[in-house]
Parts: structure tokens; sequence; C-alpha cells
């Protein structure tokens, strides 16, 4: 392959986009004709700069979610997506934040919001951040999708059970996150009260593909906890799973879930 070092590039990173399983750096080298050492600086450059990520086990490369997350940050401000008049639609009839979460490889990030709160007290983060998955109600109900032994791998390759806790209900350790992760599975869906923030609570479900029912993202309710206490959070349980089916069977229409 004849070309600039800026098309070589952006053919590493569009050949990387078709294969979410990963691609071995000679296969990789084959299919766009560049030699192996030029291809292996390539992808060591692109790690350094966090567009790509080498699975250690296999030796595979991927797509880290540096990337996609850009997209998702341009997408989540475009408006344009079928799934934002959803959220707009939950954030009304709650008056709370409603987030979409979305799963990329082994992080969860969120990129589209509805503020539904118009007055009083507000949480109101920014988008495209990935979501602790060891303290978040959004983590919790990913996870709770999980084995037991998945959830914690996952965790501990984030790094989220060694961070400082952020709230004073966050789990004290993994046996606690497993009984979460329990009482997640019993009811469906998950909820934090003052765990990822002092004073905030929130209550998240999972969205699962169409076809084959595989978790695809997850969608959250969040709040000051003076207006989302527990019992308020489980009212407001079976709304939010009637949303993410909704957003279930538009997903495979949606750029956030194709993009």
């Amino acid at each position: 392959m004849a070309g600039s070092q800026i098309e070589r590039v952006f053919s590493v990173l569009e050949t990387l986009t078709g294969e979410p399983k990963g691609v071995p750096m000679q296969v990789l080298a084959e299919q766009l004709g560049i030699p192996k050492s030029a291809t292996h600086r390539l992808l060591t450059e692109l790690i350094r700069l966090g567009y790509v990520r080498q699975n250690p086990d296999n030796l595979r490369y991927h797509l880290s979610t540096r990337l996609v997350a850009m997209g998702f940050r341009y997408l989540s401000r475009s408006g344009g997506d079928i799934v934002q008049p959803v959220l707009d639609r939950l954030a009304e009839e709650t008056g709370e934040l409603v987030r979409l979460g979305v799963i990329s490889g082994e992080r969860l990030t969120w990129i589209a919001k509805s503020q539904g709160a118009r007055s009083g007290l507000r949480y109101d983060p920014d988008m495209g951040r990935d979501a602790p998955l060891f303290y978040t109600a959004s983590g919790h109900a990913w996870l709770a999708s999980l084995s037991d032994a998945e959830a914690l791998a996952l965790v501990e390759r984030q790094g989220g059970d060694t961070l400082p806790a952020p709230g004073p209900n966050a789990p004290r350790s993994n046996i606690e996150l497993l009984e979460r992760l329990r009482q997640g599975r019993e009811q469906g869906y998950a909820w934090v009260e003052e765990s990822s923030g002092v004073g905030t609570s929130a209550i998240a479900a999972v969205v699962r593909h169409p076809l084959d029912a595989r978790v695809i993202g997850v969608l959250s309710l969040a709040g000051p906890s003076a207006r989302l206490p527990g019992a308020r959070l489980h009212d407001l349980a079976p709304l939010l799973l009637q949303f993410t089916e909704e957003l279930s069977a538009a997903s495979q229409a949606s750029e956030f879930f194709n993009g």
C-alpha cells in the first residue's frame, strides 16, 4: 500500500473498526500491504496516543474507547439520533437526569443525556466519560448482567475497587459489591443512594440487542437524594424498564449503538 503516513494511520483505524475481535499485527500488515516493521511502528504510536490497545492474552490489536468516545461526544451534541427523543420523554416524565451509556469493549461510556429538572437542585455531569463500575448504578446494572467472576475481573481491570469511595454508601469490598449485584439481578435493575457521590441517587437498567439479547448499553436516572430516596427509585423502576425496552427496539436504527 502506497500513500502518506496519515493515510496509513487511517487505514489501520478503519480496518480495526470492522474487527471487534481484534487483528494480529501480521494479518493487519498483509491486509493493508504495509511492511510489518512499519505496521508495528504505527500500532505502537497509536497505543501511545490511546487510540489502539493490544490484548495481552492473544496479542490482537483493537480500537480503544478513546476514538469511540470522540464520536459519541459528537453524536451526543448533534441531537439528531433516534434515541434522543426517548431520553427526552423519560426526562420529562420523571423530572430528573436521564443518561444513556454505551458498552464498547470493557468500558461503559456515557454518551447522551436529557435533563428533566427545570429548577431547584440539578445533577448534570459531563458526557463522554467512562462510568466507574464499582460504585455507580450504571456500572452495577452492567456488572449484574455478568457472572460474579466476570464482574470482579472487569472491576479489577478498571481499577475501580482501588479508588477512594466517592460517596458514603459506596461498596467497601468486593463482597458488598457482589451482594448489590445479586439484588440487581433479582430486581432487574440496579440502584444506589449516595454511592457515586454525596447527595446523589440513581437507578439503572441494561439495554439489550433486540435480536440476540446481548447487553449493548445502560439507561439510568439520577438526581439529588432529597428527590430520589430509595422508595422513589423503586417506584420509578417500572417506567425505567419500559423505556429500556423501547431503546432496545430502536437500537438497530441508532448511530449511538451502531456508529
